[in-house]
């Protein structure tokens, strides 16, 4: 049979930055696959500092069922935003960021950053997720007095796009690397930066605006629409740029994002590169 891999990760570990196991499992992968299908093409220039041949690597980007998100699911369900809201979705860890969100909102209550007109704009938070740093997260928001403005659950996959159309804004603030742990016999564990980013098709899709780090292939993910990019662990910048942008229009404002763009994160389109692949 042929073999064929889909491919998420954009950094080049090769033997230096892989552990004892993952460095034979590597020589193993890269003689006996086929054909490499790298989601983006980050992932793709990584293969080939792996020492993967460009004929055997063809880019591929995953879909999501673009029209479960559309904005007429708002008009369906009836739903009217009250007030500005900003979700924060993705795993409890570290890497994702949640804690610059929160740092951002702080500023945003206390009126260090105001929208353009000078006002302060107080928003709600939804952190939309489950993990070990829920509870970190917890004691971290009390601290910021933002307690009664943040809310941190997980939702079913089904309710994602009504998270979506109640919201303002979506903040994907992942870090530039991971936890940094260090194994006492092996390498450090710090080797880790957004492979792609569901939630940003996902809310392209619904027409909520965005604010995004660069981390890893997030700017290849959005390049062309109109998201605001901020450095990885820059909490100031997400702060000014959801006053800037989204807070300074009417709550749950939409908007417009280029048709070639969302439907290239479709599942159709999808379907269509993996049926032309095999």
């Amino acid at each position: 049979f042929r073999l064929v891999q889909t491919v998420w990760e954009t950094l080049p570990l090769l033997v230096a930055y892989r552990n004892r196991h993952a460095r034979r499992f590597r020589e193993q992968v890269l003689a006996e696959t086929d054909l490499f299908l790298p989601v983006t093409e980050r992932a793709a220039l990584a293969l080939q500092l792996e020492g993967v041949a460009p004929d055997r690597i063809t880019l591929c980007p995953p879909g999501i069922d673009t029209a479960r998100f559309a904005p007429a699911h708002r008009v369906a369900t009836g739903q009217a935003p009250e007030g500005h809201t900003i979700v924060s979705p993705g795993r409890l860890v570290w890497e994702k960021g949640h804690q610059d969100v929160l740092r951002a909102l702080a500023l945003l209550h206390r009126g260090n950053i105001r929208t353009p007109a000078g006002e302060t704009v107080r928003p709600r938070l939804r952190i939309i997720g489950a993990g070990p740093e829920e509870s970190r997260l917890r004691a971290y928001a009390a601290d910021l007095g933002l307690s009664d403005a943040v809310e941190i659950r997980s939702v079913p996959y089904e309710e994602m796009p009504k998270v979506f159309a109640g919201a303002s804004a979506m903040v994907l603030a992942s870090q530039a690397v991971a936890k940094a742990a260090l194994h006492p016999l092996d390498i450090p564990r710090a080797f880790w930066e957004e492979q792609f980013g569901f939630v940003l098709a996902e809310a392209m899709a619904a027409r909520l605006a965005i604010v995004s780090t660069t981390s890893g292939a997030i700017p290849e993910v959005v390049q062309g629409a109109p998201v605001e990019l901020v450095a990885p662990g820059d909490w100031p910048a997400i702060a000014r740029a959801l006053a800037a942008g989204p807070l300074s229009r009417p709550a749950g404002a939409r908007v417009s994002y280029p048709p070639e763009i969302v439907r290239r994160y479709s599942s159709t389109a999808a379907a269509e590169r993996l049926a032309a692949v095999y």
